[in-house]
Formats: C-alpha cells, sequence, structure tokens
C-alpha cells in the first residue's frame, strides 16, 4: 500500500498494516533460509548471476531498515536513535545546546568524566601514548595494563585475569575459543547477542532454558548431559533489558551436580550489586570459585572500553595465549586501562557510590509502581524498564519524554515482541531524587495520554 493510499487512515490502522509489514517480512527472510540455493547463481562461468546478489541495498537488514524508517514517517513519528551528545553523557548530558536528564548511559556510578579518571588517562597517554599498535604477545605488556587485571583478579578472589578490547568480542572469542563440536552450551533465553555468538562460533550444542529457571536448566541437563564431553552454562548477573538478576547460588548446585562449568557475565552488575559493587559473587556471599568463568565490561561501572575474563590460572593462561579475540587484537590502550584502574579505585575507596545507586534505583522502581507503570520483572538496581505495549508507543514515549528534557531509548520489536516494547532506564548514582521524582511523574502522564 502507498503512502498516499495510507492517508486519512487512524493510527491503529496504520500501526496495524505496519506489523503485517513486518510479519511478511519474517515469514520471508526463513523461505529464503530454508530455500536450497538457486543453481544458477552457483558460478560465474557460464551462468548469470542475479543482480540482487550483487547489492547492498538488496541485503534483508538493508530492507528491513529502509520499511521501518517508512514506517516510522507514515506514523509521523521521528526516530529517537542516534542523538548527538556534547558533553560527558552522565545523570545529565546535552544535546543540541539543550540539558537533559540522561537515562540512557552505563555510568552507573558517574565515573566517566570523573576529574581523576580523566587524569590518570591522561598521564597514561603521556607516558605510554594512545595505543599499544599490535597484540600484547607482539608489541610486549604495560604495566598499566597489568595493575589493571590484578586489580580485576582481586575482585573476585581469582588466580588470573585477562583483559580484551571489546566486551562483545570477549564473549564471542572465549566461549567460540573454548568449546567444541563434542560440547554442550546451554543459556539463559535473554542471553546477550555475544554470548548466542560465542556459542554459535564453538560449534557446539547449543539450548537455552526458560528465563532465570534453574529447575528447568537441571531438566536440561538431566536428559542431555551424557551425550557430551564439556558442559558450559551461561547466565548474566543482572540483566540489562529486564532488570532482574538470577538465583545464583542454585545455579552454581545445578552446574556442580552435573559436572559443568559455569560463566557468569558480569557487564551490568559489576560496581552495581553487592555491598562494594563486587558484583553477584558479593551480592550472595558465595565461594567466588564456585564460577568457573567470570566475564565482565569495562564500559559501564569501570569508565572505559573493553571485556574482561578472571578466573583460575589456567584457564586464563589458555586464553592469553590462544583465545583469538586476544591473540589476534591489538592490546587494550593505556588511557583505557588507566580510566578502569582508577575507576576501581574510586570504588572501592568511595562505596557510598554504589550505596547510592541503589538508593536511587529503590526509589525510581517504587515510585514507578506507585504510579501504576507497568516495570516488568526490574528488581530495581540500575535497569528499570517502563514497559510501553507497543513499538509504536514506545517511540512516541520517548520523544515526548524527550520534548520534556529527559533522554531515554526505547527498546524495539524485533529485540523484544511488540507487546513488550518498553523504554529502558539507566540508573546512575548520581541522578538525584528530584531528577527521578520528576521523570517518574512525567512518564506516569504522558503514558496516561497514550492510553
Amino acid at each position: 500500500m502507498t503512502k498516499s493510499k495510507l492517508t486519512g487512515l487512524s493510527d491503529s490502522v496504520k500501526e496495524s498494516l505496519l506489523n503485517k509489514a513486518l510479519n511478511a517480512r519474517d515469514k520471508s527472510r526463513l523461505k529464503r533460509e530454508q530455500e536450497p540455493i538457486d543453481p544458477t547463481i552457483r558460478t560465474l562461468f557460464g551462468r548469470r548471476v542475479n543482480e540482487d546478489f550483487c547489492r547492498f541495498d538488496k541485503f534483508d537488514g538493508y530492507k528491513e531498515i529502509k520499511m521501518l524508517e517508512q514506517g516510522g514517517a507514515t506514523l509521523g513519528v521521528s526516530s529517537p536513535f542516534f542523538k548527538t551528545h556534547e558533553s560527558i553523557a552522565g545523570a545529565v548530558t546535552s544535546i543540541d545546546g539543550k540539558e537533559y536528564i540522561n537515562f540512557s548511559s552505563y555510568n552507573y556510578l558517574g565515573l566517566s568524566g570523573h576529574p581523576e579518571v580523566i587524569e590518570a588517562s591522561k598521564q597514561a597517554i603521556d607516558q605510554f601514548g594512545t595505543t599499544v599498535s599490535a597484540s600484547r604477545m607482539v608489541s610486549g605488556e604495560r604495566g598499566i595494563q597489568q595493575k589493571l587485571e590484578h586489580q580485576l583478579a582481586e575482585l573476585y578472589k581469582a588466580d588470573d585475569c585477562v583483559v580484551f578490547v571489546s566486551g562483545h568480542a570477549t564473549n564471542v572469542s572465549t566461549i567460540g575459543y573454548l568449546f567444541g563440536a563434542r560440547d554442550l552450551i546451554v543459556h539463559d533465553s535473554l542471553a546477550h547477542n555475544s554470548i548466542l555468538q560465542g556459542a554459535k562460533l564453538s560449534g557446539a550444542k547449543r539450548l537455552s532454558f526458560r528465563h532465570n529457571d534453574w529447575e528447568h536448566l537441571d531438566e536440561i541437563l538431566t536428559s542431555q548431559r551424557e551425550k557430551f564431553e564439556r558442559v558450559l552454562i551461561v547466565i548474566e548477573g543482572l540483566y540489562s533489558m529486564d532488570g532482574d538478576i538470577p538465583d545464583l547460588p542454585r545455579f552454581i548446585e545445578v552446574k556442580k551436580r552435573h559436572h559443568a562449568f559455569l560463566m557468569v557475565d558480569e557487564a551490568h552488575s559489576v560496581g552495581v550489586l553487592g555491598e562494594q559493587g563486587h558484583g553477584i559473587g558479593e551480592y550472595f556471599d558465595i565461594n567466588f570459585s564456585d564460577v568457573d568463568i567470570w566475564m565482565g565490561t569495562l564500559s559501564k561501572s569501570f569508565a572505559s572500553c573493553g571485556g574482561y575474563i578472571a578466573g583460575e590460572t589456567a584457564l586464563v593462561k589458555h586464553l592469553r595465549h590462544y583465545a583469538p579475540g586476544f591473540l589476534y587484537s591489538v592490546g587494550i590502550s593505556p588511557p583505557l586501562a588507566a580510566a578502569s584502574s582508577c575507576a576501581i579505585d574510586l570504588m572501592q575507596k568511595e562505596p557510598e557510590r554504589v550505596t547510592r545507586l541503589r538508593q536511587r534505583g529503590k526509589l525510581f522502581l517504587e515510585l514507578a509502581k506507585a504510579a501504576g507503570i507497568d516495570t516488568g520483572k526490574s528488581e530495581g538496581y540500575s535497569v528499570i524498564p517502563v514497559i510501553a505495549g507497543s513499538s509504536k508507543n514506545a517511540v512516541v514515549l520517548s520523544n515526548q519524554l524527550f520534548d520534556e528534557g529527559i533522554n531515554v531509548q526505547p527498546i524495539l520489536r524485533p529485540a523484544v515482541e511488540d507487546k513488550a516494547a518498553r523504554l529502558r532506564f539507566f540508573i546512575s548514582s548520581e541522578h538525584t531524587e528530584e531528577q527521578i521524582r520528576f521523570t517518574v511523574d512525567c512518564t506516569r502522564k504522558l503514558l496516561n495520554k497514550l492510553g
């Protein structure tokens, strides 16, 4: 249907048409993936190649982007994404010359932009430059890299730690390298993309269990464990889409019973959970060695960029010598390593940051629930979703809040089901009570108008 034919239709009808188009796209993609390759495109010699297979604008992903852009234009909804920030994005940020209360940053402890973190990074540049220019095996070590790994190992009471230049690549490379075709990887159904990509790369059998359901995991392993050599269970310390946490002691029990490895992705839980911010292990007061692979990122609480794996000596040495994402990638740059090292020191010296973050998250959740706002499964730590009911509602609500001076991003289909489309509010220890009360009140009023 052309745009002109849509003129005069109600928003609900337009939205229904857009959803039908998205469903048709999904079916078309599935059909294409299941069909055998047309023999006429197998070779360039003596046969004509379909032009669609030589153009980027014919890729399914690009066509999906164009469809969503056209759908947004048809519905009169502008894109809320890719805003340009003009300052440090903490509890507040500046966009197009205007200051906004900011809930779209993982700067949980407010340490990105902290004067001491900036100075540490500057000093590292003066001493080491901006990059080590090659992999650490080739270009050698820098003291600041080693110091950071030692600090992270101490957080987890682990033998050692290895730092990668990307959080996403940490999971992909570690899981993809350590496990293989004779193994089984069992992960939470809401696992991050990096976990799924690592599992696919490994070639291992991949199964998922219901979100945070350790009993379902137990059932799967009871029926499947004996068919495989190594088994890896992967969970997250705090789920960034819903803001809830797993019952870690139960998962440890299951892992021990079935003689499996347990990996915990702490991207959103380190610096957030536990009295001192040491993550979900501190939160549950477990023996840290009961988790075989501790993974985390440096871009959230630790004010930098990269990822890490902490654990026993054999694990870390193995990864340091053979994990592709470490061996064949440049080492973490000195200023980034210095920034995270300083951030960890500040978290230890100023535990009130973690306490304040917990208080602000609790306040936001309590106010939202009292206002009748659907916050899903969130437990009120650093991530609190507001369920909007549809992708269109989520985009409209995000844009309307932006007009009120509040920056928060929507999560839409296909990342979540359309009815579960939401805004994700990332809380910082630097948000004030007044900012949170104002934000929740604005959200309540605008949601009521959306119906």
